[in-house]
């Protein structure tokens, strides 16, 4: 089968589940365009600053869509293309953007708290402390991992056989590519200020943002940065910080507007290599249930397709963009559309990876990932798209420490108005993330142990989303009361996945595959008796609007 046809099924479904099934959710979870939303009502001007919902959607697009949904579902194609295919369908439309629309409408309704706080709300504050500790190791090894991984590809030397270090054959490349994204940065401060005082909307501020993007490309093209990686890793770390305490508006904001152009370029430039190239499929349908490398299917597809499906670290960008939202109606588009599209990236790059899989010099979702742009989109799409899938997820560094500031303050009740307590929360995170690097750095296995339960806990933290979301809508005022099924049945199918991982692999309890289903079906079937009855206790004393 060709691979252009596997994308264009996907599409299409995933477009129509956008226009029917989110419209419907929408409908029965009583969406109110004229309610006042947090960023109007607690408006500061720098955690809640009411955004235009084009920049709402190009935050959000640009903190979730990086490496994790390309190179999920280019590992995952090893268990045939039909797998992944269907459950980048299923998944995508009734787990991940469920979970999404589901978190952000809660944070909406409950003044933009943290999915902590609302977990509190509606769980307990025993399941805030639990969901807190896996949500702050969670981003810690996110800061630590994708930090280390922008470094590394900046990385401009290399040691030679005689064990001499020196610049590497890709020396300029990767130094462009750096200095380009520092000035994307430095443009996006720019930005933001101009912004500030002329608030140009429309053409306007599109044309400005893509000549901004012109210049940083231009400039590092020409001015390439030839450091190795432990410079660029302090400069990583820097930038990091910066951008976790800076008000919303000088640096997230206009940085994310300008990364949404080259996301898009990237989207679209791999759409239409696969048109014009229509590379023949080089994997089977089906590979069989275990393999080799990943290990078993069920669960380990589930869970190393992950963000391109469902991801825990979404729900707690709803902070974010709960106090950025200006209305309700914004949340479908931003949230529920984005992980919908975010399937749509997932099944454009894993159809595209099919297309080269049987190459003897490609090993790996990054290696994969360069061929690919090599080979259908030329060298500058390639260098767009190798930025925009290695480089750029750096946005998920520092909203990671962004989310994870605003929960610990919030747990902790120290106000974050004041610019001294943002510093110091920020400064509190930083050392365990060194702690991490400096473990994985001394242990040649280090990374890839992190990474196992990052996919792990990841999934975890969904869960707890998934449970929150359906203890809301027990007590939702006029929703339907099925409505807690919407989220309860995806919850319950996740738990066993989570459980029957870390039974069952090397990172966890190592236990008998067999043993671990038995176990992890007990755990499910209590998820699916205990969620709801804490829902109707829940209802019994509160009513939800």
């Amino acid at each position: 089968m060709n691979t252009l046809v596997i994308v264009l099924i996907a599409a299409v479904v995933l477009f129509g589940a956008y226009m029917v099934y989110g419209r419907w959710l929408a409908k029965k979870w009583g969406i109110d365009p004229k309610a006042e939303t947090p960023a109007v009502k607690y408006n500061d001007g720098k955690d809640f600053v009411p955004t235009n919902g084009w920049t709402v959607f190009s935050h959000q697009f640009s903190s979730i869509a990086g490496a994790g949904p390309v190179t999920g579902a280019i590992q995952a194609a090893a268990f045939g293309w039909l797998p992944v295919l269907l459950w980048i369908l299923i998944g995508g439309v009734f787990f991940g953007a469920v979970t999404d629309f589901g978190a952000l409408y809660a944070s909406v309704k409950n003044e933009g708290k943290s999915m902590g706080m609302i977990i509190e709300k509606y769980i307990g504050k025993f399941g805030r402390k639990i969901f807190l500790l896996f949500c702050w190791l969670f981003t810690l090894i996110v800061i630590a991992a994708f930090a280390d991984m922008v470094a590394g590809t900046f990385n401009a030397y290399t040691v030679n056989a005689d064990g001499a270090t020196v610049l590497s054959a890709v020396a300029k490349t990767n130094g462009s590519a750096g200095m380009v994204s520092i000035m994307f940065m430095v443009f996006a401060v720019v930005f933001g200020l101009i912004q500030k005082n002329l608030k140009l909307s429309g053409w306007k501020e599109a044309v400005l943002g893509i000549v901004f993007i012109v210049a940083a490309f231009v400039v590092g093209m020409f001015f390439p940065l030839e450091f190795n990686k432990d410079v660029w890793s302090y400069i990583t770390f820097v930038y990091i910080f910066f951008a976790a305490v800076m008000p919303m508006w000088l640096m997230k904001q206009p940085r994310d507007y300008m990364t949404t152009f080259m996301f898009i370029c990237m989207i679209v430039g791999a759409a239409v290599g696969l048109v014009v190239a229509h590379p023949s499929m080089n994997l089977p349908v089906y590979t069989g249930f275990n393999n080799a490398k990943l290990g078993t299917m069920f669960p380990i597809l589930f869970v190393t397709v992950a963000c391109g499906i469902t991801s825990g670290f979404h729900s707690t960008q709803c902070t974010l963009i709960g106090r950025s939202v200006t209305s309700e109606k914004e949340g479908r588009f931003t949230f529920y559309w984005m992980m919908i599209l975010e399937g749509l990236i997932a099944m454009i790059w894993a159809a595209a990876a099919m297309g080269i899989y049987d190459k003897g010099s490609v090993s790996g979702a990054t290696d994969v990932v360069g061929e690919v742009a090599k080979d259908l989109l030329g060298p500058v799409g390639g260098l767009i798209a190798i930025l925009g899938v290695i480089v750029l997820p750096i946005t998920s560094g520092d909203t990671a420490l962004r989310s994870c500031r605003l929960m610990v303050a919030d747990y902790l009740h120290i106000d974050q108005k004041e610019k001294r307590n943002r510093i110091m929360v920020t400064l509190g995170i930083f050392i365990p993330v060194i702690a991490i690097l400096v473990f994985a750095k001394l242990n040649a296995e280090g990374f890839n142990i992190l990474w196992r339960y990052f996919a792990w806990a990841n999934q975890t933290i969904a869960v707890f989303a998934f449970a929150a979301i359906t203890v809301y809508l027990c007590a939702k005022k006029g929703a339907p009361k099925y409505a807690f099924l919407i989220s309860l049945l995806p919850g319950t199918f996740y738990i066993f996945i989570i459980s029957s991982f870390l039974l069952s692999q090397s990172i966890g309890f190592g236990l008998p595959l067999n043993v671990s289903y038995v176990i992890a079906g007990i755990i499910a079937l209590l998820y699916l008796i205990l969620v709801p009855r804490a829902g109707k206790k829940f209802s019994k004393s509160h009513t939800e609007e």
